[in-house]
């Protein structure tokens, strides 16, 4: 099936009352994996890879137009609608290679820049990438990061009124917020500010996205669709679950397997296709929890 914008699918979302789950893959398994998750639920789904905690070097490499071909692939062989998305990069030059590797929307991560400097960033991004036909998210706010504790003095809340400047400023197609969710979150859920989340929606009048979905508390999934959100963000349950499944797989090996059939042979026995299943089930909780079930027509 050819891709399907993001656009489309966040315009849908927001119409139809539920939110797109985007599942973060990393290699073919993975890919394949939220594919056949969302087949199995007949939803649509944003697919896609992250660079924010890869190797950089690898990336810069061609890594991106590695799993931009990988991701082009399932894409065209998926039975529903899905966007391809590169989340998160380092810089304005690794999402252009993005776009030209098969990608039809990008992010570029940055937390690390002041306000104008982001502004004229993600600008020249949505100019190149509209040119392209492909729809560019961005982020306002920082999230706290799970890994450095409450001692994470990086993370800032969305302020509504600078996300209405932001969003008027560079044209984007979505915007991720910080409203108290947190990033590689794997014990206990955060604390969302839905009051805010609300604001800012009033304010900018895009799909939100929120980021940090692991640890995004149940109850207010849909306190935070109400509110704007379109999109949910989530790497480090199903990395969890495929860690899971592997592990599990490889414990019960006997003690002189058959390396041809557990390590790359596609079939029943292969370790990796464990590890698939474990996510494949993570994935398809998450699309029944977002409400996006039978909504692929």
């Amino acid at each position: 099936m050819p891709l399907t914008p993001l656009t489309t699918l966040l315009a849908d979302a927001r119409r139809g009352g539920y939110a797109i789950g985007y599942f973060e893959a990393w290699d073919d398994w993975s890919f394949e994996a939220v594919v056949e998750a969302a087949e199995a639920e007949h939803a649509p789904a944003i697919i896609g890879a992250g660079c924010l905690l890869g190797h950089q070097p690898w990336f810069d490499r061609g890594g991106i137009e590695l799993l931009g071909a990988i991701g082009s692939e399932a894409a065209r062989s998926a039975r529903v609608p899905v966007a391809l998305l590169l989340n998160e990069t380092h810089t304005l030059e690794q999402s252009l290679r993005g776009l030209d590797a098969g990608f039809n929307a990008v992010m570029m991560h940055t937390g690390g820049l002041g306000y104008a400097e982001a502004v004229a960033a993600v600008e020249q991004l949505v100019a190149a990438a509209h040119a392209r036909g492909a729809a560019v998210e961005a982020e306002l706010g920082n999230l706290p990061d799970a890994t450095r504790g409450a001692s994470d003095d990086r993370a800032a809340l969305t302020d509504p009124d600078e996300a209405a400047s932001f969003v008027e400023a560079t044209g984007v197609d979505c915007l991720a917020v910080s409203v108290g969710n947190v990033h590689l979150l794997e014990h206990g859920t955060a604390v969302i500010d839905v009051d805010r989340l609300r604001a800012v929606h009033e304010r900018v009048g895009l799909p939100l996205a929120i980021h940090g979905g692991s640890g995004f508390p149940d109850d207010a999934v849909p306190q935070a669709i109400a509110a704007g959100v379109a999109k949910f963000n989530v790497g480090t349950a199903i990395r969890r679950a495929f860690l899971r499944g592997l592990t599990e797989a490889v414990a019960g090996l006997p003690g002189e397997p058959d390396v041809h059939a557990v390590i790359g042979s596609r079939t029943p026995a292969d370790v990796l296709g464990a590890a698939k299943t474990a996510m494949v089930e993570v994935v398809r909780d998450r699309i029944r929890q977002y409400g996006s079930v039978g909504r692929a027509a």
